[in-house]
């Protein structure tokens, strides 16, 4: 399955006899599947609909769907509101009680009044409502498909950055194996300085259980085996799931908070300056393959 970023847009046209329509949709980041959906009124029945085929073809984001309709007015037939006419003349005739020497209105006047002339959609039966419906959701299908189709455009751009910084980190890692601090002579000489110099900082007068104690304590310090093998561990994870593809985003997530994890851990059990660098780089590396892994779907 190929990646998918979260991010992208999509408009698609449509028309069926008077009526024309846009559908445009728009996506973020987002936790999980987050939809709001905008749609003119009387047309509520499709919501449900809309919302299956965003369910889908979409597994996270946060995605805005908004329908906005035009009917030829051609079509519109001009009516008398009847209640807002009523409501005019009976004004007039008020104002003609208090008012005597009151020039009457003129007709033009009474019928420009607001809301007496009003626009009225022909009505449809339900067939040819049905058969509008149906089209409004096959356009809405095609703008689907528009955006899924940029979304995963993204998504394959994101997954070369993330392969990329994947194998950098698989090359500072195995640099960390072969560091010459790392060998076992070096660190039982590094040892043997160290407890030489406690013991002349404590004229010779430490006790051999705490002398023991503080090599054993120097000895696990220095041990980074653990910290590599999950690294290592966590490197072959990613590229297993990148190669599954998919909505694979808060998995990849998790693995990038392990990989901080370890690289903190590497730092603090440091005592090499050469480690150190390699630890800040891996950390360098893994903010930055996060930020791109938020994206992914």
């Amino acid at each position: 399955m190929a990646l998918a970023s979260m991010t992208g847009f999509a408009r698609a046209l449509g028309e069926s006899g008077p009526v024309r329509w846009t559908w445009e949709l728009r996506s973020v980041n987002g936790k999980s599947l987050d939809l709001r959906i905008r749609i003119p009124t009387g047309l509520e029945t499709l919501e449900p609909k809309i919302r299956e085929r965003c369910g889908k073809l979409l597994r996270r984001g946060n995605v805005s769907v908004g329908l906005s309709m035009q009917r030829d007015q051609s079509e519109q037939q001009l009516q008398v509101n009847e209640s807002a006419l009523e409501a005019v003349l009976a004004t007039i005739d008020l104002l003609k009680n208090r008012v005597p020497d009151l020039a009457p209105p003129s007709l033009d006047a009474i019928l420009a009044q607001k809301g007496v002339f009003e626009l009225k959609e022909p009505e449809e039966d339900e067939a040819v409502q049905a058969a509008l419906h149906n089209t409004l959701l096959t356009t809405l299908d095609a703008a689907l498909i528009d955006l899924v189709d940029m979304r995963h455009s993204e998504g394959q751009a994101i997954g070369k950055v993330v392969r990329d910084q994947i194998d950098r980190i698989a090359e500072l890692t195995q640099a960390a194996e072969g560091l010459p601090a790392r060998k076992p002579d070096a660190i039982k000489a590094r040892l043997k300085r160290q407890l030489a110099e406690l013991m002349d900082a404590s004229d010779g007068q430490l006790d051999p259980q705490r002398v023991h104690q503080e090599a054993v304590f120097l000895a696990t310090k220095a041990d980074i085996r653990e910290e590599l093998d999950r690294l290592h561990a966590h490197v072959a994870a990613v590229r297993e799931l990148m190669d599954t593809g998919g909505a694979i985003g808060r998995r990849l997530d998790f693995l990038a908070q392990e990989f901080n994890r370890e690289a903190n851990t590497l730092c603090s059990k440091s005592n090499d300056v050469d480690l150190t660098a390699i630890g800040l780089d891996l950390k360098s590396v893994i903010d930055q393959m996060r930020e791109q892994i938020q994206n992914l779907e």
